[in-house]
Protein backbone atom coordinates (compact mmCIF):
# COMPACT_ATOMS: atom_id res chain seq x y z
CA UNK A 1 0.00 0.00 0.00
CA UNK A 2 1.34 3.30 -1.19
CA UNK A 3 1.89 6.35 1.70
CA UNK A 4 -0.05 9.21 1.35
CA UNK A 5 2.28 12.25 1.14
CA UNK A 6 0.62 14.27 3.72
CA UNK A 7 1.27 13.27 7.09
CA UNK A 8 -1.82 15.27 9.05
CA UNK A 9 -4.61 12.37 7.85
CA UNK A 10 -5.49 9.52 9.96
CA UNK A 11 -7.62 6.56 9.26
CA UNK A 12 -11.51 6.51 9.98
CA UNK A 13 -13.07 3.11 11.07
CA UNK A 14 -16.27 2.57 10.35
CA UNK A 15 -18.66 0.52 12.68
CA UNK A 16 -19.50 -2.39 9.88
CA UNK A 17 -17.30 -5.37 10.17
CA UNK A 18 -16.72 -7.23 6.76
CA UNK A 19 -19.11 -9.82 8.68
CA UNK A 20 -21.87 -7.43 9.07
CA UNK A 21 -21.48 -6.45 5.20
CA UNK A 22 -22.16 -9.82 4.10
CA UNK A 23 -24.90 -10.73 6.35
CA UNK A 24 -26.78 -7.61 5.69
CA UNK A 25 -26.16 -7.14 1.88
CA UNK A 26 -25.89 -11.08 1.71
CA UNK A 27 -22.72 -11.68 -0.76
CA UNK A 28 -19.23 -11.34 -0.84
CA UNK A 29 -17.26 -8.52 -2.54
CA UNK A 30 -14.65 -9.56 -5.18
CA UNK A 31 -12.39 -7.95 -7.85
CA UNK A 32 -12.59 -10.00 -11.26
CA UNK A 33 -9.74 -8.93 -13.11
CA UNK A 34 -9.75 -9.48 -16.69
CA UNK A 35 -6.61 -8.93 -18.62
CA UNK A 36 -5.63 -10.10 -22.06
CA UNK A 37 -4.60 -8.17 -25.27
CA UNK A 38 -6.62 -5.38 -26.74
CA UNK A 39 -9.68 -7.04 -28.89
CA UNK A 40 -9.48 -9.97 -26.67
CA UNK A 41 -12.84 -10.02 -25.37
CA UNK A 42 -12.16 -8.49 -21.76
CA UNK A 43 -14.94 -6.10 -21.73
CA UNK A 44 -17.28 -7.97 -23.72
CA UNK A 45 -17.05 -11.07 -21.35
CA UNK A 46 -17.31 -8.70 -18.24
CA UNK A 47 -20.62 -6.78 -18.64
CA UNK A 48 -22.25 -10.27 -20.04
CA UNK A 49 -20.79 -11.32 -16.16
CA UNK A 50 -22.27 -8.00 -14.68
CA UNK A 51 -25.21 -8.52 -16.86
CA UNK A 52 -25.66 -12.41 -15.19
CA UNK A 53 -24.91 -11.19 -11.86
CA UNK A 54 -27.39 -7.79 -11.30
CA UNK A 55 -30.19 -10.82 -13.18
CA UNK A 56 -29.69 -12.67 -9.96
CA UNK A 57 -29.53 -10.19 -7.38
CA UNK A 58 -26.17 -9.73 -7.35
CA UNK A 59 -24.73 -6.04 -6.76
CA UNK A 60 -21.76 -5.78 -9.70
CA UNK A 61 -20.08 -3.10 -11.69
CA UNK A 62 -17.68 -3.15 -14.97
CA UNK A 63 -14.81 -0.46 -14.14
CA UNK A 64 -13.82 -0.61 -18.55
CA UNK A 65 -10.98 0.81 -19.40
CA UNK A 66 -11.98 2.98 -21.75
CA UNK A 67 -14.13 4.82 -19.56
CA UNK A 68 -11.89 5.00 -16.53
CA UNK A 69 -9.59 6.70 -18.85
CA UNK A 70 -12.79 9.73 -20.39
CA UNK A 71 -12.66 10.81 -16.11
CA UNK A 72 -10.53 9.28 -13.73
CA UNK A 73 -7.82 8.45 -15.73
CA UNK A 74 -7.82 11.11 -18.32
CA UNK A 75 -4.51 13.03 -17.51
CA UNK A 76 -2.54 9.46 -18.45
CA UNK A 77 -1.15 8.41 -21.29
CA UNK A 78 0.62 5.37 -22.39
CA UNK A 79 3.79 5.35 -21.17
CA UNK A 80 4.83 2.25 -19.17
CA UNK A 81 4.88 5.07 -15.99
CA UNK A 82 1.27 6.28 -16.58
CA UNK A 83 0.31 2.39 -17.46
CA UNK A 84 1.37 1.66 -13.94
CA UNK A 85 -0.51 4.67 -12.25
CA UNK A 86 -3.43 3.51 -14.10
CA UNK A 87 -3.30 0.11 -13.28
CA UNK A 88 -2.59 1.85 -9.79
CA UNK A 89 -5.58 3.51 -9.49
CA UNK A 90 -7.59 0.73 -10.95
CA UNK A 91 -6.15 -1.15 -8.11
CA UNK A 92 -7.74 0.91 -5.21
CA UNK A 93 -10.87 2.03 -6.49
CA UNK A 94 -11.67 -1.78 -6.90
CA UNK A 95 -10.25 -1.94 -3.64
CA UNK A 96 -12.80 0.43 -2.47
CA UNK A 97 -15.59 -1.27 -4.14
CA UNK A 98 -14.95 -4.52 -2.55
CA UNK A 99 -15.06 -3.61 0.98
CA UNK A 100 -18.52 -2.33 0.05
CA UNK A 101 -19.37 -5.93 -0.89
CA UNK A 102 -19.50 -5.36 -4.82
CA UNK A 103 -18.47 -7.87 -7.12
CA UNK A 104 -16.46 -5.58 -9.30
CA UNK A 105 -14.92 -6.64 -12.83
CA UNK A 106 -12.31 -4.54 -14.62
CA UNK A 107 -11.79 -4.95 -18.52
CA UNK A 108 -7.52 -3.21 -18.80
CA UNK A 109 -5.09 -4.72 -20.77
CA UNK A 110 -2.85 -3.90 -17.62
CA UNK A 111 0.16 -5.74 -19.38
CA UNK A 112 2.31 -5.59 -16.41
CA UNK A 113 2.53 -8.48 -14.30
CA UNK A 114 3.81 -6.64 -11.35
CA UNK A 115 0.91 -4.10 -11.74
CA UNK A 116 -1.79 -6.73 -11.26
CA UNK A 117 -0.10 -8.50 -8.21
CA UNK A 118 0.12 -5.07 -6.77
CA UNK A 119 -3.88 -5.02 -7.75
CA UNK A 120 -3.97 -8.57 -6.17
CA UNK A 121 -2.31 -7.50 -2.71
CA UNK A 122 -4.88 -4.59 -2.22
CA UNK A 123 -7.50 -7.19 -1.62
CA UNK A 124 -7.62 -10.04 0.75
CA UNK A 125 -7.09 -13.28 -0.09
CA UNK A 126 -9.83 -15.33 -1.78
CA UNK A 127 -11.34 -12.23 -3.31
CA UNK A 128 -9.27 -11.15 -6.32
CA UNK A 129 -9.25 -13.56 -9.34
CA UNK A 130 -6.99 -12.93 -12.22
CA UNK A 131 -8.96 -13.69 -15.61
CA UNK A 132 -6.80 -14.37 -18.52
CA UNK A 133 -8.61 -13.75 -22.02
CA UNK A 134 -6.15 -15.82 -23.79
CA UNK A 135 -6.49 -14.98 -27.64
CA UNK A 136 -4.12 -14.80 -30.21
CA UNK A 137 -2.73 -11.74 -31.38
CA UNK A 138 -3.33 -12.61 -35.04
CA UNK A 139 -6.87 -13.32 -34.25
CA UNK A 140 -6.67 -9.73 -32.37
CA UNK A 141 -5.87 -8.05 -35.46
CA UNK A 142 -8.23 -9.39 -37.67
CA UNK A 143 -11.28 -8.39 -34.85
CA UNK A 144 -9.85 -4.99 -34.52
CA UNK A 145 -12.97 -3.64 -33.62
CA UNK A 146 -11.64 -0.20 -33.42
CA UNK A 147 -9.08 -0.22 -35.89
CA UNK A 148 -6.14 0.35 -33.07
CA UNK A 149 -3.64 -2.34 -34.14
CA UNK A 150 -4.05 -0.81 -37.74
CA UNK A 151 -2.91 2.78 -36.87
CA UNK A 152 -0.35 1.21 -34.74
CA UNK A 153 1.37 -1.22 -37.44
CA UNK A 154 1.14 2.24 -39.49
CA UNK A 155 2.88 4.09 -36.49
CA UNK A 156 -0.38 6.31 -35.69
CA UNK A 157 -0.32 5.03 -31.99
CA UNK A 158 2.46 4.69 -30.00
CA UNK A 159 3.27 2.00 -27.13
CA UNK A 160 0.62 0.35 -28.07
CA UNK A 161 0.10 -3.20 -26.73
CA UNK A 162 1.99 -6.29 -28.60
CA UNK A 163 3.06 -4.05 -31.41
CA UNK A 164 5.32 -1.52 -29.36
CA UNK A 165 4.68 -2.35 -26.30
CA UNK A 166 5.27 -5.84 -24.64
CA UNK A 167 2.13 -7.92 -22.93
CA UNK A 168 3.28 -10.29 -19.91
CA UNK A 169 0.83 -12.81 -19.42
CA UNK A 170 -0.56 -14.50 -16.34
CA UNK A 171 1.61 -17.47 -15.47
CA UNK A 172 -1.01 -18.66 -12.43
CA UNK A 173 -4.57 -16.73 -13.27
CA UNK A 174 -7.74 -18.32 -11.50
CA UNK A 175 -9.26 -18.78 -15.05
CA UNK A 176 -8.52 -19.18 -18.43
CA UNK A 177 -10.45 -17.89 -21.08
CA UNK A 178 -10.02 -18.82 -24.66
CA UNK A 179 -11.64 -16.16 -25.96
CA UNK A 180 -11.18 -17.15 -29.94
CA UNK A 181 -12.45 -20.77 -29.52
CA UNK A 182 -15.05 -20.48 -26.91
CA UNK A 183 -18.72 -18.65 -27.16
CA UNK A 184 -19.55 -15.92 -24.93
CA UNK A 185 -22.14 -17.47 -23.30
CA UNK A 186 -19.70 -20.56 -22.70
CA UNK A 187 -17.13 -18.00 -21.09
CA UNK A 188 -19.60 -15.96 -19.21
CA UNK A 189 -20.82 -19.25 -17.19
CA UNK A 190 -17.33 -20.58 -16.50
CA UNK A 191 -16.40 -16.81 -14.67
CA UNK A 192 -19.85 -17.22 -12.58
CA UNK A 193 -18.93 -21.15 -11.65
CA UNK A 194 -15.84 -19.74 -11.00
CA UNK A 195 -17.12 -17.36 -8.53
CA UNK A 196 -19.54 -20.15 -7.43
CA UNK A 197 -16.95 -22.62 -6.48
CA UNK A 198 -15.09 -20.09 -4.37
CA UNK A 199 -18.16 -18.74 -2.51
CA UNK A 200 -18.59 -15.76 -3.69
CA UNK A 201 -22.09 -16.57 -5.60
Amino acid sequence: MSQPVSKNIHWHHGKLTHEDRVKHLGQKGAVIWFTGLSASGKSTVAREVELALVENKKSSYVLDGDNIRHGLNSNLGFSPDDRKENIRRIGEVSKLFCEANVIVLTAFISPYRADRDLARQLVPEGQFFEVFCDLPIEIAEQRDPKGLYKKAKAGEIKEFTGISAPYEAPEKPELVLKTGKETLEESTRRVLDLLASKGII
